[in-house]
């Protein structure tokens, strides 16, 4: 649901142009003004930083993301266990 309310004045030219659009696309003024400003923030790389730190944490999260083998055939119900275990041993708790 939109919430937020923008205004700017535009050339008669451009308000013009944008509402032909809109007629010729059988659609509001205001879906045509929310599609360009979607493709501006695309074509600009508003959307690349959020990449970047979408890589940024896969890679820190990685590093602890693994399988587990307990060597049992339902794995998936000993986890804790063998999870418990592990940190035992390597850390002495």
């Amino acid at each position: 649901m939109k919430t937020e309310v923008y205004s700017w004045r535009v050339s008669a030219e451009l308000k013009t142009g944008l509402e032909r659009e809109a007629r010729r696309r059988k659609t509001s003024l205001s879906a045509v003004l929310e599609a360009a400003a979607q493709e501006w923030l695309k074509k600009n790389g508003a959307d690349r930083d959020d990449e970047r730190e979408q890589k940024r944490l896969h890679e820190a999260a990685s590093k602890f993301v693994g399988a587990i083998s307990s060597g049992e055939f339902h794995p998936s119900t000993k986890v804790r266990e063998v999870v418990r275990e592990r940190l035992r041993r390597r850390y002495g708790r």
